[in-house]
Parts: C-alpha cells; structure tokens; sequence
C-alpha cells in the first residue's frame, strides 16, 4: 500500500512570498503525524495542497498514491478546516446526510451514528448546531472528516475549542484511527496534545522543515537532579549512565540521597529551539 500522504519537492510560492521551499513529508498508513510552526510557517499550505484547494507551484504530492486534488485523492481524504462553519439551523445527521452524499458514501444512518459515537455526540443525531458549544461543533466537525473511511485525514487544530474531557476524546478517536490503519496529518499549536498522541513530529519555519522526529528522539537528557539532605544537588551535563556513579560519590561524601530524577527537555523546547535558536529573541 502507498503512505497515506507523500510530499516531494513540494514548493508554492505567492508572488514573491514562498510558503513552502522544497518540502520532503510522508505520512504513513496508520502514522499520525504532528505538524507544528509559527504563524505563516506554511502549514496550512501544505495542508490545502494535500486535499487540492490549493495547487503546488513545484514538486508533487499524493494521497494514497493518486495525485493531489484528483478525484481517487480526494475520495481518500478527510479535512477539518480550522476556521469551519455549519448551518445553525442543520441538524448533525442531517449534516453529516449532507456530507455523506457529497463523499459518495454509501454508509447511511448506521454510518453516521458511529461517527456520532466515535467523537462522544452519540444521540444528537437530531440536535441543531446552533445549540451546541463550540467544543460540540469542532467534535461534529471531526466526525464529518472521517466519513468514508479515508485513508488519509487532515486536521487542523482539532482540539483548539476543546476542555480536557474533549480532547481526552479526540486523543483516543485518533489511537483508533491509527488501529485502523489511517493516515492523520495533525496541525496543531498544542503542543502537549502532539507530544502525547503523534508517532512522529515536522516542525516548518519559514516553509522549510527544520527538524523531524519521533517525540522520544527529538527531547533530549538535559541533566540529573539527586535529592539530599543538604538539598537538591544538580548535575546538568550528567545522564541516566552517570547515575550510579554520582550517588556512589555523594554516600561515599556522607550524604543522604532520597531521590534520583534524570530531567529531558520537552517538546516545547525542541520547537523554540528549531524556530526562535539560540540567538535570536524569542520575543522578536
């Protein structure tokens, strides 16, 4: 089977402004995907691109192996917008009805009262968006992009209108997917969220990829912090290798050791680290 999304080469330019420089991304089946940067970093261009609202100046990009924006890509792809809209006066089946015969599916009611379940709206079949809370709309929102079974789903801040219970419930809709084998290209500014549910993380700045990695390969050991009596003692060179031989020293010096935590530095860190570096002011 062909990863769920392929990028090669992929530049978009507007005018003068490129958006994206020769971006390499896969997404594999059943791999999800977290996509961070700034503002303006290119995100939602390579996005547009991968669901064809918006068409590559250079390079390619598929889905499921079709090429990008044609029909076999589109009929594979599932997309939440950030900035989405329904009717306030449409029911969710009725949306979902809506969107079903605009995906071709042939999954009818038992279709869509799965979806409804899936995202925690089981039984609201029948309630008007416009009585929901936002956090109600972004999780309709989803169940609307997983219709037909798509081999690749783009979401973008999925979980930006959500409390923790909602984004509990996104996080182990997205676990599901992956069971499942689909493809998720995740963007999101949260990132929390990414760290705990994405195989893999891009990070863009300035339409370039800056660094790509699993969480656990990005973070780094950032010290060793031994508690004793006298105190918390530091040793920020030091790793989980050196452990042994810091507390050996510290008893043999007469002190009391109570507790050993080897520190690594999150994913926050990598980020500011990939988009604002060392030398320039994170506040410019």
């Amino acid at each position: 089977m062909p990863p769920a999304l392929t990028a090669r080469r992929l530049s978009k330019r507007y005018g003068s402004t490129t958006a994206l420089d020769a971006v390499d991304l896969e997404v594999g089946e059943g791999e999800l995907v977290g996509l961070l940067g700034p503002n303006g970093a290119g995100k939602s261009t390579l996005t547009k691109i991968a669901c064809g609202l918006v068409r590559a100046t250079a390079g390619e990009a598929t889905v499921a192996g079709a090429p990008a924006g044609s029909a076999d890509a589109r009929r594979a792809t599932g997309y939440l917008a950030e900035l989405f809209r329904f009717p306030g006066w449409c029911r969710a089946g009725e949306l979902l009805a809506l969107h079903q015969r605009l995906a071709r599916s042939d999954g009818g009611a038992a279709e869509r009262a799965r979806l409804l379940d899936e995202v925690g709206l089981a039984g609201e079949d029948g309630r008007r968006v416009e009585t929901m809370s936002k956090g109600m709309q972004q999780r309709l929102g989803i169940a609307q992009a997983l219709i037909g079974d798509p081999r690749l789903v783009l979401l973008d801040e999925p979980t930006s209108a959500l409390d923790p219970a909602g984004r509990r419930t996104v996080r182990r809709l997205l676990e599901a997917l992956r069971d499942r084998g689909i493809g998720v290209l995740l963007n999101s500014h949260l990132l929390s969220e990414i760290e705990l549910v994405c195989d893999r993380v891009v990070i863009l700045d300035g339409g370039r990829v800056v660094a790509e990695g699993r969480p656990e390969e990005l973070v780094a050991s950032s010290g060793v912090e031994i508690e004793t009596g006298d105190g918390v003692r530091r040793f920020p060179q030091a790793t989980r290798d050196d452990v042994p031989r810091l507390v050996r020293e510290l008893v043999a010096a007469g002190a009391d050791v109570y507790e050993v935590r080897v520190t690594r530095s999150t994913l926050e860190d990598v980020y500011l680290q990939a988009v604002v570096g060392r030398d320039r002011d994170p506040g410019a």
